[in-house]
Formats: structure tokens, C-alpha cells, sequence
């Protein structure tokens, strides 16, 4: 299996089923492709172009099988995780891995939830992109005071993040496996730390757990070894530091 994903610093998209992989015990290649630009003569989509018809990452290929988006991408690891069980179960009972809620409910509202995430959020991701290594809690207070949508966008996550919390006991948004939901908003925790975004102090601790987890710790590791400051990406800075 192999996965294709873009600079881990930045490419929130790539981070989710990165996460998922690594968390579920489940072997993978990475391949990365440096964010160069994202014109049509780009080597980034140039390269992306021979591989999936999107040309954008995150492509996870499993022999000549291809699948882009990640939500294809997470419901593909999950049968892929059901059908290798058994080869899978020491790393997943070691972990705590479980990609959907056993629950048809449960699993259902988890599928919402990512979905949700999926297409909304825009104001969240378009005013405060990832940025792993960066440091902006004044960017993140201006934003949240000039920006009603990001207030919205906010708000609701607080309320997602709360009714799953406050009705599976935690640790993990549907309770003691963290799984696919957990690491689809993996990218919007790295958000929160980086524009210091306020929470309440519950969510403020779930987002530290998230932080902290082994994959996504070893994710933001990655991140922070790149140092590669691409202007393109950083609508706030003009250098690193």
C-alpha cells in the first residue's frame, strides 16, 4: 500500500488518512510531493496528474487499485481493516485503534460528522490554514474578531466536539477508540494550537490528547523537520519565524 501526500506542514487533507494508517497498525509507503505550486505546468501537479485524475493529494493506491478524496480513502481502510483483522488485531488492541464505532447509530452520526467536515468549515479553513510550525495567536485573535464565520465555524465545533464527548465519556470522540473521526479533525486541532483559538477547558484537553497521540505526535515531528517555508502558503508571514 502506498500514499501519496503533500508537505506535511501544510496539507491538512494528507494528514487525515496519514493518521488513520499509522494509528490502525496498517503498513504504508509514503511518497511526498513538495508543494512547488499548483499551476497546471507545476512539478507538484505534473507529478500528481500521472496518478490520479484529481492530481491532488492525498492518493492512497493499493496495487493498481487508486483512490483519491478521503473519505473514499477512510472508508477503503476501513474494509481494509475489517478484512485483515486478524493480522491487524495486536496493533490495534495495543493502540486502541478502531476506525468506525462498532454501533450502526454511533457509526452513522461518526460518518456526519466527518462529512460534515469534509464540506463545510470553509471560513475555519480559508482564514486559518494549516500551518504546523508556525506560532500566530495574534492572527488568530484578529481573525476571530473580524470574522463572522470563523466565529460560526467555531461555535459549532465546540458543540460537535462537546455532544460526542459529553455522550461517550471520551477520551476519544466516540469513546475509548480513537478512529477515523478522531483523526479527520486532526487538522483542525493543529489549527487551534497554532491561531490559539479559545476553548473550553474539556475541549482545550481533547485537543491536547489528539496532539499527543503517537501518530499524529509523529505527523507534527515530520512537520516541524521540514523546514520549508513556501510563500504560497503562508498568507501571514513572509518567513518562517
Amino acid at each position: 500500500m502506498k500514499l501519496y501526500i503533500g508537505n506535511k506542514n501544510y496539507s491538512s487533507w494528507s494528514m487525515r488518512p496519514w493518521v488513520t494508517l499509522t494509528d490502525a497498525g496498517i503498513r504504508f509507503d509514503e511518497v511526498k510531493v513538495r508543494f512547488d505550486a499548483f499551476t497546471p505546468e507545476s512539478s507538484f501537479k505534473r507529478t500528481m496528474a500521472a496518478v490520479a485524475p484529481t492530481a491532488k493529494v492525498p492518493v492512497l493506491m493499493d496495487g493498481q487499485l487508486v483512490v483519491w478524496d478521503t473519505l473514499a480513502i477512510a472508508e477503503y481502510l476501513a474494509e481494509y481493516s475489517a478484512r485483515h483483522a486478524a493480522d491487524l488485531a495486536v496493533d490495534q488492541q495495543s493502540r486502541g485503534a478502531q476506525l468506525w464505532p462498532e454501533q450502526t447509530a454511533h457509526r452513522a452520526r461518526a460518518r456526519s460528522l466527518c462529512a460534515e467536515m469534509h464540506s463545510g468549515f470553509g471560513a475555519l479553513r480559508s482564514h486559518c490554514p494549516m500551518n504546523i510550525e508556525a506560532s500566530l495567536p495574534d492572527v488568530g485573535a484578529r481573525v476571530l474578531a473580524e470574522q463572522a464565520g470563523v466565529r460560526a465555524d467555531l461555535a459549532r465545533l465546540v458543540a460537535m466536539w462537546s455532544a460526542c464527548l459529553d455522550a461517550s465519556g471520551g477520551p476519544w470522540l466516540f469513546g475509548a477508540s480513537f478512529g477515523i473521526v478522531d483523526a479527520y479533525f486532526a487538522p483542525v486541532v493543529m489549527r487551534l494550537r497554532t491561531y490559539a483559538l479559545p476553548l473550553p477547558v474539556d475541549l482545550a484537553a481533547y485537543v491536547e490528547r489528539v496532539a499527543a497521540r503517537p501518530s499524529v505526535a509523529a505527523w507534527i515531528t515530520a512537520a516541524l523537520a521540514e523546514r520549508d517555508f513556501l510563500d504560497f502558503e503562508e498568507p501571514y508571514r513572509k518567513s518562517r519565524g
